[in-house]
């Protein structure tokens, strides 16, 4: 049995209110119970029409979504999708708006604008869809602290790499992976993540996460050698595999279709380290939708690895790790909190 998407369009334009409205319920699993022009709007409309998800304009007058998130989510926490531009400006305030509480966004596509809004309202549905079944409860009674980088320790950094932390995340994981990395230390193998993420997305994401990390986070680039005390990103938009480089391991990002619907796909990822890597690599997986790297985990699981995933309870959106956990990918299910820990006893 599914659950109705029950959803309240928030945007200035009413161009684009329609068209949102009208290609969300193209899809019979969802019914958009009414619009709003402004987060003042939109706070009334939520207590009559009880919406499970609300789709959010980054860039409104009056109020922006990152400010209304920052409000709303603590009194009243409701899934919430953004609607970004593809502007530097658009991605600053939709990674903004991903810390203050939303589960994911959607890009507004800047060429071939017929094609592109065709691709982007089939995202938005499906999105829209799996946040219907998120859960934003840990947002409730929250008060937004800005996180403080810690001091970065000398030393290990920059010591090519003997074994690999291998990371996957969708829905909710700019969140989750955020709590799990903040408490990587310098001494931590070299770890490479896919998040799934437009391209242009996962540079600011990478450098806001080095803001906050004591390790060194990157977007990956072609041919970067992995390192202790680094945290490698991949490129949104390329697909990323971890090879074997003399005595250690390097980034190869190119260009390729979608594997598992993704592009990064952490199925890519995992499977060359599977092949690559095997019984000298860790891995979880971290909340998200789908099944994107499920049968790469149960690869990397025979190849010697040891892999955990999120647990229910913590996720956002518990597809990936539940996938992971069916495939036999992933040994046990381990709450957010614990998986760094978990991670570092699996590594010994």
């Amino acid at each position: 049995m599914t659950t109705q998407a029950r959803v309240l369009v928030i945007d200035d334009s009413i161009l684009v209110r329609q068209i949102l409205s009208q290609g969300l319920q193209e899809d019979p699993e969802i019914t958009v119970v009414g619009t709003a022009a402004d987060p003042y709007a939109a706070r009334d409309a939520i207590s009559v029409l009880k919406p499970n998800v609300l789709t959010l304009d980054v860039e409104m007058p009056k109020m922006d979504g990152v400010e209304f998130l920052r409000k709303m989510m603590p009194q009243c926490p409701i899934p919430v999708v953004m609607v970004s531009s593809l502007t530097e400006r658009g991605q600053k305030i939709t990674m903004d708006a991903l810390d203050a509480g939303a589960v994911d966004f959607v890009a507004k596509p800047r060429a071939q604008i017929a094609s592109g809004l065709s691709q982007m309202m089939k995202e938005l549905q499906e999105k829209v869809k799996a946040a219907s079944h998120a859960n934003v409860s840990q947002w409730r009674n929250r008060s937004y602290q800005p996180v403080q980088k810690p001091p970065i320790s000398q030393g290990v950094q920059g010591i090519i790499s003997k074994r690999i932390i291998a990371i996957g995340a969708s829905t909710g994981g700019t969140e989750a992976l955020k709590e799990v990395l903040v408490t990587f230390t310098p001494d931590m193998p070299g770890t490479v993540v896919v998040q799934h993420m437009p391209a242009g997305f996962t540079k600011m994401f990478s450098e806001r996460l080095n803001g906050l990390c004591s390790a060194t986070v990157k977007e990956a680039a072609h041919g970067d050698m992995v390192c202790d005390g680094h945290i490698y990103v991949a490129q949104g938009g390329k697909q990323l595999e971890v090879v074997r480089i003399g005595q250690g391991y390097g980034i190869r990002v190119f260009d390729a279709g979608l594997v598992c619907g993704h592009r990064p796909s952490v199925e890519v990822m995992m499977q060359s380290v599977a092949k690559n890597v095997g019984k000298n690599a860790v891995a979880a997986m971290l909340t998200g939708m789908g099944g994107d790297g499920a049968m790469g985990m149960r690869a990397m699981r025979d190849a010697g690895a040891r892999c955990i995933a999120q647990d229910e309870a913590s996720c956002v959106v518990f597809g990936m790790p539940k996938k992971a956990l069916e495939s036999g990918g992933a040994e046990r299910a381990v709450p957010l909190k614990d998986i760094t820990r978990t991670l570092k006893s699996l590594l010994h």
